[in-house]
């Protein structure tokens, strides 16, 4: 799995474009895709995917210090740090290769602590 299609397909999610597209939602979330959202919360895939269909348009998120890695044969690590409107954020990506194609199988995001 190469590491610039994880980072685009990340950089994707973070669109309004994506996240008003269930077709392409479904595409890239695993079925078996679970989420603890920066708020605690914990989601599954058809959760997020109505949430996100619902979520009004936005400007898309500015992304930095981003390490995308293998850690098994055909899983993937993305971190990376979203520049949120009130706030700055980590995330954590799991990706693996399930038919044939990256599919995004877990993310967690984080707010970055107060200096």
């Amino acid at each position: 799995m190469d590491a610039a299609d994880v980072r685009a397909a990340e950089e994707e999610l973070l669109t309004s474009a994506t996240r008003h597209d269930a077709e392409r939602l479904a595409e890239l979330l695993h079925p078996d895709f679970e989420e603890v959202g920066r708020s605690g919360r914990r989601w599954n895939r058809a959760d997020i995917i109505a949430a996100l269909l619902q979520e009004s348009d936005r400007p898309t998120p500015r992304t930095d210090e981003w390490d995308v890695q293998g850690i098994a044969p055909d899983v993937v690590l993305a971190t990376f740090r979203v520049e949120g409107r009130e706030r700055a954020s980590w995330h954590a990506s799991i990706w693996v290769l399930f038919e044939g194609k990256p599919r995004l199988r877990y993310h967690q995001g984080t707010f970055v602590a107060d200096a």
